[in-house]
């Protein structure tokens, strides 16, 4: 049977980051419906401007949803002004992209603190408050990154998976109490917002509006709809990729651009909001004097000069001279290799042989270890002995055909 439809107005309600993006589409939808809410923002300036172009019902405060003083004030002032919280949005979260590797440990840090110890600590302060009432409903927002691997986002992605299984654990502990409150976690594809802003996409989806991410939290209010997929056919395509086998997954989202949707983000459009989001603390505390959080991935900050931007994948790859490297990695071709870091080219012969046998060719003669220096470079043939060459005098391995060398199909 269906569940009977929650009439919103009246409800008071709290939205983190909501000065922005999917918070302001949600404050205002909100509005619309005939709730009171109070617009919390780590940038206080931003969410009074949201809350007086929203009009009348808006109210708007500071708030570091990482930090339980600042959250709690936030709750309780919400509360003075509004009256007693129904609902809590938990939307604030910050999103820089690259590669693991590179990620600053207090990007990886600050990450964790907005979008899991903020979403832990709005629930726990929010659930103080409905326990007693027991009523309420807290709606999480989460991201498609929290169900689909995200290369390039390793450290978002770990944040919206907990999310998920978070809001799914509490739930269960509610369900245990006979509470009556309910819980909802939203997970939206890539939203057009200044987090979205520069990332790749994915063949046969498109970016989405905040105002349908906004609907879908409504529906989650109004149905008590726990799992919401922004597209509702997300679903079906993550209910497919759990299904078919590991490889045949990878190669679909290879194929149609998903693996890359945060690995090929262009990162000159995104610079500014990323040095924004993981350094910047308005009205509360400011970042370290020249800290750039990030940078690491990027060539300049590692001292080497590429010259211009490439619009290429900031990506390393082996095959790639422009990457950028590591100075101390790369090896001086003037220098002789440590002996015991060469393969034993004895071993690629014998190898070669057998191939050579097995396809009923001649394999190669001579061309034991005794033609090479020390390195495993070639020695010329005039500092071998006469056993080392072939019945000709020439090299053994010389690549004429016949001779088991490259010309052949024999190891180069």
């Amino acid at each position: 049977m269906a569940k009977k439809v929650r009439n919103l107005s009246g409800q008071v309600a709290a939205v983190t980051g909501g000065a922005r993006g999917i918070g302001r589409a949600t404050s205002e939808a909100l509005l619309r419906r005939g709730a009171t809410v109070a617009i919390g923002d780590l940038d206080a300036d931003a969410a009074r401007a949201t809350a007086s172009e929203l009009g009348s019902g808006a109210i708007a405060l500071p708030l570091d949803v990482s930090n339980r003083s600042s959250f709690e004030a936030f709750l309780d002032e919400s509360e003075a002004q509004l009256g007693p919280l129904d609902v809590l949005i938990n939307n604030a979260g910050i999103m820089p992209v690259g590669p693991f590797v590179d990620e600053d440990d207090r990007v990886a840090a600050r990450q964790i603190d907005i979008n899991l110890h903020g979403v832990i600590l709005g629930m726990k302060l929010a659930l103080a408050r409905m326990l007693p009432r027991d009523r309420g409903h807290i709606v999480n927002i989460s991201s498609q990154a929290g169900r689909f691997p995200t290369p390039g986002g390793a450290t978002y992605s770990a944040t919206k998976h907990a999310v998920i299984g978070l809001t799914e654990a509490v739930r269960g502990e509610l369900r245990l109490m006979n509470a009556s409150i309910d819980l909802s976690y939203v997970m939206p594809f890539v939203v057009n917002t200044e987090l979205g802003a520069g990332l790749g996409r994915v063949r046969g989806m498109r970016a989405l509006e905040p105002s349908e991410v906004a609907t879908a939290i409504m529906r989650a209010l109004e149905r008590r709809e726990v799992e919401v997929w922004v597209p509702r056919s997300a679903r079906r395509t993550h209910w497919l990729a759990a299904v078919v086998p590991r490889a045949l997954a990878e190669r679909t989202a290879h194929a149609i651009g998903a693996d890359r949707v945060l690995a090929g983000a262009d990162s000159a459009v995104r610079r500014q909001y990323e040095l924004r989001a993981t350094t910047a603390r308005p009205q509360l505390q400011p970042p370290p004097p020249g800290v750039i959080p990030f940078e690491r991935r990027t060539p300049a900050a590692n001292g080497i000069s590429t010259g211009p931007p490439t619009p290429r994948s900031p990506w390393p790859t082996r095959d790639d001279p422009s990457s950028p490297r590591d100075p101390s990695s790369v090896r001086d071709p003037s220098s002789p290799r440590d002996p015991s870091s060469v393969r034993d080219p004895s071993s690629t012969r014998e190898r070669s042989s057998a191939r050579g046998r097995s396809a009923g060719r001649q394999a190669p003669r001579g061309g034991g270890s005794e033609d090479r220096d020390p390195w495993g470079r070639q020695r010329p043939p005039e500092d071998r002995g006469p056993d080392d060459r072939g019945p000709d005098g020439g090299d053994p391995g010389d690549g004429d055909p016949g001779d088991g060398g490259p010309g052949e199909g024999a190891a180069a």
